[in-house]
């Protein structure tokens, strides 16, 4: 089959898309009626593989940032709405999308791409990385009792639902350095957001934290089990976005979220590993961890700039050998010192293919790790000890943003 790859320009070619990709995902629920699925699509940053005349697989993204170790916010393309008509499968399609998407990202000028994926076994095969998780917690508010060690935190007021995204996307944006991980999110994010939440049986609740106009967080959540609720034992909400930019915002929300009344179990589908909410705690055991699922997939798309713009940590210095099949540009020796990074001519002390060094990038996971397995190769020894000092960070990465 000759594959026609190309931009997707007219609103038809789009909706076409939109199609295309809710009949590869199967289970998808319908979109509510008068929506068009087009005003979910960034323009210019659609593309489709065309069968003779038919699309028959797509893949979008949105204009973002990532935050990286040191606090710096890289230009980067949240990936999106990747799919393929099961008529199509297994026939290069994905790659073909893949390559295209991923030069026009850095003729952008975009340095890494980051996407959720569907299924586990599909995009190592094109340099992403599993390089942050998420972990689904939920909380047993009759057991949860915050130590007295806890910080107050500020003021906490509620805010109208229905009016609220637009204020919560200044605060998220404006928030001040974000925590690893951290992506933007752009209007299209909000507007989805609002989307799921309309028309369901119940109206989500929205707080912030702190005064008026420097606010530093906030959560939105939604109960759930409506019908029962005045008769159930285990009245449940749902914590949609917890979003904090400093420990004392931290502290008060999750003081206020302990504080409403008519609640017996909280959930949390998407907390940072690390995160500390059992700490906070006098009978940690009140918080239980329901899983841990890869989150963050990334994809360094320029090697030398993505590595030059995080921090790193030590006296030493590593020299890397790094492998990049779809994107050969990549491949080549770089070093890495706590002064920087950038290509060089010197003999390299680890070798490993792109995908391993976009998980090992944000601190998400360690070099023996990857050693362990196979996918790092020490040259040189003592070069892996030397990789995992520099690489540390404070905080496992962590981003809070489905898309």
């Amino acid at each position: 089959m000759s594959l026609d790859v190309r931009a997707l320009r007219s609103e038809d070619d789009v909706r076409a898309a939109g199609a295309v990709f809710r009949t590869a995902m199967v289970g998808l629920p319908p979109l509510p009626g008068g929506l068009d699925f087009a005003d979910f699509f960034e323009p210019g940053r659609a593309f489709g593989v065309f069968d003779g005349g038919t699309l028959v697989g797509t893949t979008d993204s949105y204009t973002s940032w990532l935050a990286v170790p040191g606090g710096a916010r890289v230009p980067h393309a949240a990936v999106t709405h990747v799919g393929v008509l099961p008529t199509h499968t297994r026939r290069g399609i994905v790659r073909a999308l893949m390559r295209r998407q991923l030069a026009d990202a850095g003729a952008r000028g975009e340095l890494v791409a980051t996407l959720r994926a569907s299924e586990g076994g599909i995009y190592e095969r094109f340099g992403y990385g599993v390089a942050g998780s998420a972990a689904h917690r939920e909380l047993d508010r009759r057991r949860a009792v915050l130590r007295d060690t806890v910080p107050a935190g500020g003021p906490v007021r509620l805010l109208d639902s229905g009016t609220a995204a637009e204020r919560l996307a200044r605060i998220y944006e404006h928030g001040g350095p974000a925590w690893t991980g951290a992506i933007a999110r752009p209007s299209y994010w909000w507007r989805l957001q609002d989307l799921r939440h309309s028309g369901g049986a119940y109206d989500p609740h929205v707080a912030v934290h702190g005064p008026a106009g420097a606010e530093d967080g906030f959560v939105r959540y939604h109960p759930v089990d409506t019908a029962s609720w005045f008769t159930s034992r285990d009245r449940t909400i749902v914590v949609d976005d917890l979003v904090a930019f400093t420990p004392e915002a931290y502290a008060g929300l999750v003081r206020f979220l302990l504080g409403v009344d008519l609640v017996d179990r909280i959930v949390f589908p998407h907390l940072a590993v690390d995160d500390p909410l059992a700490a906070l705690l006098t009978d940690e055991r009140a918080v239980r961890t329901g899983g841990v699922a890869d989150e963050t997939w990334l994809r360094l798309v320029d090697v030398e700039a993505a590595l030059a713009r995080r921090t790193y940590r030590g006296a030493g210095s590593v020299t890397l050998a790094v492998t990049d099949d779809l994107l050969p540009d990549n491949t080549g020796t770089y070093r890495v010192s706590a002064s920087g990074a950038a290509r060089t001519d010197s003999p390299p002390a680890l070798s490993l293919d792109v995908a391993t060094l976009a998980a090992l990038y944000l601190g998400g996971s360690r070099w023996w790790q990857h050693a362990r397995a196979g996918r790092v190769a020490e040259l040189a020894e003592g070069a892996l000890h030397t990789a995992e000092e520099l690489f540390a960070t404070d905080t496992l990465p962590f981003a809070g943003t489905s898309f």
